[in-house]
């Protein structure tokens, strides 16, 4: 079974397990930004990919690094992964897994890099933006990413809208 086959197989899984929880919006939204951790973090990658570790170790780091901070179904979800052998894939898993979830609605992702975290009301705002602005309805994840300073990036497939202070800074500096 190639790589990107095994991938979806597992993003369809966690899209199941997701949706039969009493929490589905809230336990995708963890994975998604535990994925983003995953990928920031080399310590964290390092030491859930590593196989010399026994995998109830590794399993053991899932459950203290995500303790009460996440539902019982996103831990056992992340457990699962690191179990399997698959910590390596879990950004493109759960990115596969969120792309299920947004199709599985009728909407395309939009992955929204922001400096502070986004209210309820505001992510429905920005979501009804685009909807208007590009004719498709977009179901939004945030990203907190201090570097954007402020406003924010969103990308939808290959494309990027930014509107982030820190690009608007740099075609100032440019200008003069």
């Amino acid at each position: 079974m190639a790589g990107t086959e095994r991938v979806q197989l597992f993003a369809d899984a966690l899209f199941t397990i997701a949706q039969a929880s009493p929490q589905p919006a809230e336990v995708e939204d963890e994975l998604f930004r535990l994925a983003r951790i995953f990928e920031g973090s080399d310590e964290l990658r390092s030491k859930l990919t590593d196989t010399t570790i026994p995998a109830p170790r590794r399993q053991q780091i899932v459950e203290e690094l995500l303790g009460s901070r996440a539902t019982p179904v996103t831990t056992a979800i992340v457990s699962l992964l690191v179990s399997a052998d698959r910590a390596a894939d879990l950004p493109k898993i759960i990115d596969a897994m969120a792309e299920r979830s947004a199709a599985a609605s009728n909407r395309s992702l939009a992955e929204v890099r922001s400096a502070v975290a986004l209210s309820d009301e505001q992510q429905a705002r920005l979501a009804a933006a685009l909807k208007k602005q590009l004719g498709y309805a977009v179901q939004v994840k945030v990203i907190i990413d201090p570097s954007v300073v402020g406003g924010v990036i969103t990308q939808i497939g290959d494309t990027v809208i930014d509107g982030s202070i820190r690009t608007r800074l740099a075609q100032l500096r440019e200008a003069f």
